[in-house]
């Protein structure tokens, strides 16, 4: 039985050596870029930015790279007022820009594809305007997400992720971010 459990893991490794050594070099190494649209979901407001990403791939595993996003989708939410009148005030809100850096794992799955996983520092402005007055909001954040890539042709691609921000600054407060962008390697 021993004999027959050691000649099955022999031949299953057998047959995983070649995908791992495809896969050790199926990913070029170099800088790379992203463009899309990018959804904050701050609750209670979601807001849309369009963002840049530029990074360096070093090996197959691991990589560096920056953001950059512009907000271009405004939200509105009713703040209650604590008094009977008026008991609500509606209240604009903006993004105005978020820049980040992160540290970036891949895991190539294919020679076009990866999975990939984040982590980062970053930092969110933004303002809130009602009955005429404008306040500005700047947090700073820890964000980590995932996500994955395909490029088509092995230069063009799409590349999806999700990023969760975790606000510092003394607020409990955190932001869902979903990304869709073109990734362009060079």
């Amino acid at each position: 039985m021993k004999a027959l459990m050691i000649a099955a893991s022999a031949a299953a490794l057998a047959c995983a050596i070649p995908a791992i050594a495809a896969a050790q070099t199926a990913a070029p190494t170099g800088f790379y870029a992203n463009l899309g649209y990018t959804d904050f979901n701050l609750k209670p407001v979601n807001l849309g930015a369009i963002q840049g990403r530029v990074g360096y791939r070093f090996n197959n595993w691991l990589g560096a790279e920056g953001e950059l996003a512009g907000g271009v989708k405004d939200d509105h939410a009713d703040v209650a007022t604590g008094v009977a009148s008026p008991p609500t005030v509606r209240v604009t809100t903006k993004l105005k820009h978020e820049e980040a850096i992160y540290g970036v794992g891949f895991l190539p799955v294919s020679p076009n594809a990866d999975l990939l996983a984040r982590v980062g520092y970053g930092e969110t402005s933004g303002r809130g305007s009602a009955l005429g007055t404008t306040v500005g909001a700047h947090g700073d954040s820890w964000n980590y997400g995932v996500g994955g890539q395909y490029h088509f042709d092995g230069v063009n691609g799409v590349r999806v992720d999700y990023t969760r921000q975790e606000f510092t600054n003394g607020s409990s407060g955190h932001g869902d971010v979903w990304a869709i962008a073109y990734s362009r390697r060079f």
